[in-house]
């Protein structure tokens, strides 16, 4: 199967080698002529943490890039999936599967990203794959285990016998509309997290947990969703890697920013807060752990002020 993967980030590029190594299909990554991790990868077929193998295909040309393939793989940033579908046409998609690898809700509607892409490809067949999982953990052999979800179910099926390896084992989806917006919400999570790290706070971690989990699921089932999808793999099965592990950007992100460390790389968390806050006024729900996140990033309050009596003041039942 001819499959291309759009985006030459850490994940992009992993998935890029994953479907060619692991899935032995024919793989074409695309790339931004202008992007200096695209001209490195094309160049010496390495980004110091993902090696690709010498077959594979690179292309600057995004319209080229999706007619030779049967399925694309899209992993970019969440905010610039309308900009990068644009350019695309319904009539050059029709047939093809597009796979977003990517967590996030749009900042400035509140989108769902499959949402994102009806709008421009309304006929596309969409999917979504997400849950946990590290590049750098897969690249030593340990295993992971993620959700594909999808509107039908033929989708799923394809999209998970296209892509399944001993390495990554797929979970049918039975939720899109609560796997995406949880996905997403880890993030935000993630950043909280960090930021109990910072504050020498990390044992209120199992709160955050418990308390965002809880929040999560409130939201996803007034939207709609099933309110178990917050406990499934997109959401809290994804913890570990986020709320956890020394390679979460968003975790890092929140830790170095109350630290007052300057970090560069991309934390989803930070736009999607804006997008959950958006959500839970329209949908009525409350987000505390979401408002707090926000009142420290974008209100400019103090961060352990707002946590420590997020977590340590209130007084409530628990369920």
């Amino acid at each position: 199967m001819n499959v291309t993967v759009c985006g030459c980030g850490r994940w992009g590029t992993f998935l890029a080698w994953y479907t060619a190594v692991q899935c032995h299909h024919t793989v074409t990554l695309y790339g931004r002529e202008t992007s200096v991790h695209f001209q490195q990868l094309r160049r010496t077929h390495t980004n110091g943490l993902v090696t690709l193998p010498e077959k594979m295909n690179f292309s600057s040309d995004l319209h080229n890039a999706v007619e030779s393939a049967q399925m694309v793989i899209i992993s970019i940033g969440a905010q610039n999936l309308r900009g990068f579908l644009q350019p695309l046409s319904p009539e050059e998609c029709a047939g093809k599967t597009l796979v977003l690898c990517m967590k996030g809700l749009e900042s400035d509607t509140g989108l769902r990203l499959t949402q994102v892409v009806r709008e421009h490809l309304p006929d596309a067949d969409v999917a979504v794959w997400v849950g946990p999982g590290h590049v750098q953990d897969f690249l030593q052999g340990i295993p992971n285990c993620m959700v594909v979800d999808s509107d039908t179910q033929a989708v799923k099926e394809r999209v998970v016998h296209a892509f399944s390896s001993p390495l990554i084992r797929f979970y049918y989806g039975e939720d899109l509309l609560g796997n995406e917006v949880g996905a997403a919400a880890k993030n935000v999570i993630g950043i909280a997290a960090g930021m109990l790290d910072g504050l020498n706070k990390t044992a209120l971690k199992g709160a955050l947990m418990s308390r965002g989990t809880r929040e999560v699921g409130r939201l996803i089932q007034a939207m709609g969703g099933k309110e178990i999808s917050a406990y499934g793999l997109a959401h809290l099965g994804d913890y570990e890697a986020t709320v956890f592990s020394r390679y979460s950007h968003n975790r890092q992100f929140g830790e170095d920013f109350v630290r007052g460390i300057p970090y560069d790389k991309l934390a989803e968390g930070v736009p999607t807060v804006t997008a959950l806050l958006r959500l839970g006024s329209q949908y009525r729900v409350e987000l505390p752990i979401c408002q707090a996140v926000d009142a420290v990033l974008n209100g400019g309050q103090d961060a352990n002020k707002v946590l420590s009596g997020l977590f340590l003041r209130s007084l409530k039942m628990e369920f």
